[in-house]
């Protein structure tokens, strides 16, 4: 379990992280989600001891990490795939790694393949491509076995395979009752791998909920309308709480309203639909209504 009671960090006046508490729940996986700039891997680092927190603290089963006599069969950590001392080969890199811990040799070619790098174990690291850098990154993060998993963008740059034996893996970690944290800009994926969600916006907590709650709470369902007569339908839902949109002449999405209203509406003044298909909302907008103040590298629309 990991545990942030009123975590801060501050560089000269600048507030990364202002005052945070938040619980990672071993036997699921946590996503961790933010803009640019929220906090995520400033909170990452600090829980790992690579950073000091300026107020408040962060436990791994409940102790510091720094603390921990054996942090590699602990805690598993993937904070930069690039972080490799490029003239070593992959399968060096990680003795290098085992042997500061006592951890055999067999355990290191058993990650070797479990992350699919066993045709590429004996060449430089720095030759690696990206997704292959990723591999590896994981595979160091797995070294120890360890029961707390913190990975920081684990499938950027990874092709589908990887992106699917990525969320397969973890998923496969949380049940059996490993603490996992997991952070991606991948809404779609995200969906697909957590079970629960931590959202950061500069600094704060803005959300701590399960998946479906978060995506509950923060969108609204919406109809897709088709017919001949999508003015009218649109008149007739132009009020608060309601908002159509116009994909087409014959085509309209209202958010705000129920399908069987919407038809119920429609058959009492003799409308034809052509399509009545209700949406639910999806993590990806449930994230960006909840941070859409809290960017702070916005782009222009073009």
């Amino acid at each position: 379990m990991i545990v942030a009671e009123n975590l801060s960090k501050s560089f000269g006046a600048k507030h990364a992280v202002a005052d945070v508490s938040f619980t990672v729940s071993p036997g699921k996986v946590t996503g961790f989600l933010g803009p640019n700039g929220a906090g995520k891997s400033t909170t990452m680092r600090m829980i790992v001891g690579l950073d000091r927190p300026t107020g408040g603290r962060v436990t791994v089963g409940g102790r510091d990490y720094t603390g921990l006599r054996s942090p590699l069969t602990e805690v598993g950590v993937l904070l930069d795939a690039k972080a490799v001392h490029t003239g070593r080969s992959a399968q060096n890199h990680l003795r290098a790694m085992a042997a500061t811990h006592g951890i055999p040799r067999s355990r290191v070619d058993e990650v070797i393949d479990i992350t699919g790098l066993s045709s590429v174990a004996r060449k430089r690291a720095g030759g690696f491509s990206l997704g292959m850098g990723q591999r590896l990154g994981i595979a160091a993060a797995l070294l120890g076995d360890p029961h707390t998993l913190i990975l920081d963008e684990p499938v950027n740059g990874l092709d589908p395979e990887g992106v699917m034996w990525v969320r397969r893996f973890v998923r496969h970690a949380a049940s059996e009752g490993r603490t996992v944290l997991l952070s991606s800009h991948l809404m779609s994926e995200m969906a697909l791998t957590a079970d629960h969600i931590i959202v950061l916006g500069r600094g704060r907590v803005l959300a701590d909920a399960p998946v479906d709650d978060l995506v509950r709470q923060w969108t609204r369902a919406t109809v897709r309308v088709r017919s001949p007569r999508t003015q009218e339908l649109a008149d007739l839902f132009a009020r608060d709480g309601v908002s159509v949109t116009h994909l087409a002449a014959d085509v309209i999405d209202i958010e705000g309203a129920l399908a069987s209203e919407i038809g119920d509406a429609a058959a009492a003044r003799s409308i034809a639909l052509h399509e009545l298909t209700p949406t639910s909302g999806t993590l990806e907008d449930a994230y960006l209504r909840l941070t859409g103040d809290d960017v702070e590298y916005k782009t222009k629309d073009i």
